[in-house]
């Protein structure tokens, strides 16, 4: 199972869903045919473990290392897009399978709801971490600082290499307009 899942990673991260056949995967895989659809009874039975993987990905590493390299939850905030620059520096954007799916499927089709839910899982720990911050309105900072960190993936698609920096210094305006004003 993790070799098929590996190779539809890697395949689905360069070209996208609709490009990559079943066919293609099994033989990529080196797996046999009976094997691929005993772990994976559908294409989108795959693609939903591959959008699952991300989400271990970005929680398993890029928050986990932004949280190791902060002392509190409002520098964390801020240290995600280090380790987001980090991760496009290294052609991350080009495995940003949660925004490639949305966009190649759509917000209607399973897969695309299900990138949904996990960028909307994204958003709600940014929302935690700016409830912990003591910032206000936390709902609307998520959203605002969630545009950034898209916003900042999607530049470097585009070959902006210092897109996550800039990202940075707008979020770190945005934490400064939702803190709380101490009377």
């Amino acid at each position: 199972m993790e070799r098929i899942l590996s190779t539809a990673y890697g395949l689905f991260s360069r070209r996208g869903i609709r490009d990559v056949g079943v066919n293609e995967l099994i033989e990529s895989s080196r797996v046999a045919k009976s094997t691929f659809y005993r772990h994976f009874p559908s294409k989108d039975d795959l693609v939903l473990a591959v959008l699952a993987r991300r989400d271990q990905v970005w929680f398993g590493d890029v928050v986990a290392e932004a949280k190791r390299r902060s002392a509190t939850p409002e520098e964390e905030l801020l240290v995600i897009f280090e380790v987001v620059a980090e991760w496009l520096s290294g052609g991350g954007y080009k495995s940003n399978m949660l925004i490639r799916v949305l966009m190649e499927m759509g917000p209607e089709h399973p897969l695309g709801r299900a990138s949904v839910e996990y960028l909307a899982r994204i958003r709600g720990h940014v929302q935690a971490l700016a409830e912990d911050a003591g910032l206000e309105r936390w709902d609307m900072f998520a959203r605002a600082w969630h545009l950034l960190l898209k916003g900042s993936i999607i530049s470097a698609m585009e070959g902006d290499q210092e897109a996550a920096g800039l990202a940075k210094q707008m979020a770190i305006s945005l934490v400064e307009r939702h803190r709380r004003s101490v009377p």
